[in-house]
């Protein structure tokens, strides 16, 4: 994954070989006001929710573009067929995830933080794109972008328990030293498992190592205690 010269977003260069497809994912100088204004711009609706840390994935078809301007959606994916649209997630510290069905042309963008991870967001999204958009795992591309590392994201004994229930790996927690009931957890390994486990091919999944923690260049919630600031990933098909 890299930043290309001329735009202050990420991009995947697997991405960006597929006909007709915008995509990025956001640093510190590109978030949700500047995703707007480019889709003002060049000709697309975007779509952006007021997030929620749930389990709630949205199909946007021509009718809730249109609703969805006007009031936002409630819920953390957003997957659709329509060219024309860019989907966008927020996040500063959480894992942005987007999805694309090359030969389909469907796509799909999600907001894992750890209540949406440990209620199964990614795995609601792609059985959703494959029972709704007849997009199934194995055609998917998946790309991971920025969140905070297994180094930096400390949590309680509540969260591990938590994802213990719920049949997470007790290796994506480690122990913190000198700091007992406490955990370093890794966000990004938990969404990969499951990528994996619903059948994305490994050669199909691209994840850019960057934590937000330590970045300067992106935004981070622990880090910068800023409560407004958001990164703004998006992806979409141009418009026919």
């Amino acid at each position: 994954m890299e930043t290309r010269q001329e735009t202050p977003y990420l991009t995947v260069p697997r991405l960006r070989r597929v006909p007709g497809l915008v995509h990025g994912f956001g640093t510190a100088a590109w978030g949700p006001d500047e995703v707007e204004a480019m889709a003002a711009r060049d000709g697309y609706r975007a779509v952006v929710l007021k997030q929620i840390h749930s389990d709630a994935v949205h199909v946007i078809d021509a009718g809730s573009v249109e609703r969805a301007s006007s009031s936002p959606l409630r819920g953390d994916a957003l997957a659709t067929a329509l060219p024309g649209v860019l989907l966008v997630v927020k996040t500063a510290d959480c894992l942005p995830v987007l999805l694309v069905d090359e030969a389909r042309r469907v796509v799909a963008a999600v907001h894992c933080g750890w209540r949406g991870t440990l209620r199964r967001i990614l795995d609601r999204t792609l059985a959703l794109l494959r029972d709704r958009l007849g997009a199934p795992p194995e055609g998917l591309l998946a790309a991971l972008g920025p969140c905070i590392g297994s180094g930096c994201y400390e949590v309680g004994e509540d969260v591990r328990s938590a994802f213990a229930a719920e049949g997470f790996s007790g290796a994506l927690f480690r122990a913190r030293p000198g700091r007992p009931g406490h955990y370093l957890f890794d966000l990004r390994e938990a969404n990969l498992a499951s990528l994996r486990a619903a059948g994305v091919p490994p050669s199909n999944i691209v994840s850019d190592a960057a934590c937000t923690h330590c970045e300067p260049r992106l935004l981070s919630f622990r880090r910068d205690r800023d409560k407004d600031a958001r990164m703004a990933s998006f992806l979409g098909f141009l418009p026919s």
